[in-house]
C-alpha cells in the first residue's frame, strides 16, 4: 500500500513535539522525534490491520496527535487516530483515553470503535472536526459546553468500588503535585513567585477536602467539543487527558476559554469573575473552590509558556490569573 501519510505532518503536531525539548525534557523530546520519523509505518500498518480506507490526515489538527479520516470495511466512516508520546508515553496516552471513552460509551463523548496501546491508535466515530464550540456565540457555547461536561461526571467509584477500567487513572492530586514541583523551580521568574506562592496555598486547600470523586475530562474547553449527528447528539467531547477528581477541576481550562477575545474586551477583569460566577451558578458547583482551580491552572500553564519561550502568552495567562 502506498504512503497514505502526507510528505510532511501537520505543523502544528511538528512544532508542540519540538517544544517538548524545552519544558519536558530531551528524552521526551527525542521519543517524539522518533514517533514522527515512524509515523507513515505505522500508520500503514494500522489501515491494513483494521481494514481502513484512507480520506485524508486532519490539519491544522491537534498539538498531540495526528488525526486520519477514514472508511471501515463496511464503507462507515471513522477517525483513526495516532498518539504521540506527550507527556506520557504513547502506549500510556491510549490507555488513558480508551479506558474513559470506553466508560462514557458514547454519553456525552465521541463513541470508542477499536483501540491498540501498543501502536497508540484509537479508532473514533467521525465527528464534525471542522466545527466546535467555538464556532458558537459566545454565552451558546458556554450553555453547550456545561450540558457536555455535566454528561462526562461519573462517579469514579460505584457499589463494586473504582469504576470499571479507570481504576489505574491519577487522581487530580497525583496529577497536580508534579506541576507543582515544576512551579517550585527555577523556572519560575522571581517576579511571578508571590502569584506562584498563591497557586499553590489554593491547591494544598483545595485537596485538604476535596467534595467529591469523578471521573474527569482533564482538559475540557470549547474546542475540545465537536458537532456530532443531529440524531445521535449535537455536541461530543473528544481528546480527553482523564483524571479523577472534583467537578472544579475540570471547569477551570473553560473559565479561561477565548481569552484574547477576553482580553480585548472593555472591563476584562470584572467579566472574568462574572463568567467564573455564572459557570458555577449553573452547573451547581462552589464558585470559590472554581476560583482556586481556575486561578491555579492558569498560573501553572502562564508559567509553562514562559519556561518555553512564549513569553507573550504566558504573560496573559498569568494577568488573567492575577483578575481571579
Amino acid at each position: 500500500m502506498p504512503s497514505a501519510l502526507p510528505l510532511e505532518p501537520p505543523q502544528r503536531l511538528v512544532r508542540t513535539l519540538a517544544s517538548q525539548h524545552g519544558h519536558a525534557g530531551e528524552e521526551l523530546g527525542r521519543s517524539g522525534e522518533e514517533w514522527l520519523g515512524e509515523l507513515p509505518s505505522t500508520l500503514e500498518r494500522m489501515l491494513e490491520k483494521w481494514e481502513l480506507v484512507p480520506d485524508r490526515v486532519v490539519s491544522p489538527g491537534g498539538r498531540s496527535s495526528l488525526v486520519m479520516l477514514v472508511h471501515q470495511a463496511d464503507g462507515a466512516p471513522a477517525a483513526l487516530k495516532l498518539l504521540a508520546p506527550y507527556v506520557y508515553g504513547a502506549r500510556e496516552r491510549t490507555e488513558r483515553e480508551g479506558a474513559a471513552l470506553a466508560r462514557w460509551d458514547g454519553r456525552g463523548a465521541v463513541r470508542l470503535l477499536r483501540s491498540d496501546a501498543a501502536e497508540g491508535a484509537l479508532l473514533l466515530e467521525r465527528l464534525h472536526g471542522e466545527m466546535s464550540l467555538r464556532s458558537l456565540p459566545e454565552a451558546k457555547a458556554t450553555l453547550e459546553a456545561a450540558s457536555a461536561a455535566r454528561r462526562l461526571w461519573i462517579p469514579a467509584e460505584g457499589d463494586g468500588g473504582a469504576v470499571r477500567g479507570t481504576d489505574h487513572l491519577s487522581t487530580v492530586a497525583e496529577h497536580t503535585a508534579a506541576s507543582c514541583e515544576f512551579l517550585r523551580s527555577p523556572a519560575t521568574p522571581e517576579e511571578v513567585r508571590p502569584l506562584r506562592d498563591e497557586a499553590l496555598e489554593l491547591r494544598d486547600a483545595l485537596l485538604r477536602d476535596p467534595p467529591e470523586q469523578v471521573l474527569l475530562h482533564g482538559d475540557f474547553r470549547q474546542g475540545a467539543v465537536l458537532a456530532a449527528d443531529a440524531d445521535r447528539a449535537p455536541w461530543l467531547a473528544t481528546g480527553p487527558d482523564p483524571l479523577l477528581g472534583e467537578r472544579t477541576y475540570d471547569l477551570a481550562r473553560l473559565v479561561r476559554d477565548r481569552l484574547h477575545d477576553l482580553v480585548a474586551s472593555p472591563g476584562a477583569a470584572s467579566a472574568t469573575r462574572r463568567r467564573l460566577n455564572k459557570l458555577a451558578d449553573s452547573l451547581d458547583v462552589d464558585r470559590e473552590r472554581l476560583r482556586g482551580w481556575s486561578l491555579y491552572r492558569a498560573v501553572e500553564s502562564g508559567v509553562r509558556h514562559m519556561s518555553s519561550g512564549n513569553r507573550e502568552d504566558g504573560e496573559l495567562l498569568l494577568e488573567f490569573a492575577g483578575w481571579l
